[in-house]
């Protein structure tokens, strides 16, 4: 019972989220209430500031999920996996797409949404708990402590490039797949990390 008590817990924080950044998208952010985000997802307001205390954290929850679910997915990776192997598989699962490029509209949407400057908070907030997701899972499979600078390392690279991997998926022209920038991002990035920098082109 507790775990599916749990599960439908997180089914209502993510449709939630999901309603969240649709009707910003569709109406602009500062034309959403909690109201409506709670309306779209059929629960009550009272429901949503159980899960939320603003609508911009509803918003960013799908990038804090997804930040959780790659940890966890790092530790399900084979243990004899090489790290980088296991932490690209583990990054490029939340980014599937089915290789289709989106609705421009979409894109041009979401673009729009994020780049408010009342968002900047809580995606900040959403990329540490990433960095220090990753981290913690990197460090439990190399055997080293949370907040050791080696796994904070690694994380932190993986986690920008996945955010310039973003950038650049909202700004083609014309729309291409998300999967796309991702896996090619982190492939620029275990280039770099294997071989010496001045080598990079």
């Amino acid at each position: 019972m507790a775990g599916l008590r749990e599960r439908k817990k997180q089914a209502t924080r993510q449709a939630l989220g999901i309603a969240a950044m649709r009707l910003a998208v569709e109406r602009g952010l500062e034309n959403v209430l909690v109201d409506d985000i709670a309306e779209a997802a059929g629960v009550s307001p009272r429901t949503f500031n159980n899960y939320f205390s603003s609508k911009y954290e509803a918003i960013c929850a799908l990038a804090v999920d997804r930040a959780l679910r790659t940890g966890d997915a790092l530790r399900a990776r084979p243990p004899a996996e090489p790290l980088w192997t296991a932490l690209h598989a583990a990054l490029l699962a939340e980014y599937r797409d089915d290789g289709g490029a989106p609705d421009p509209s979409w894109t041009n949407g979401v673009r729009l949404v994020t780049g408010q400057p009342a968002l900047e908070g809580e995606y900040r907030k959403a990329q540490a708990l990433m960095r220090d997701a990753l981290a913690e899972a990197i460090a439990e499979r190399l055997g080293t402590r949370p907040d050791d600078m080696y796994p904070l390392i690694v994380a932190g690279a993986a986690t920008t490039a996945t955010e310039i991997a973003t950038d650049r998926w909202l700004a083609a022209d014309p729309p291409t797949s998300i999967q796309e920038h991702v896996d090619r991002a982190l492939l620029e990035l275990a280039l770099i990390w294997t071989r010496p920098l001045q080598e990079t082109p």
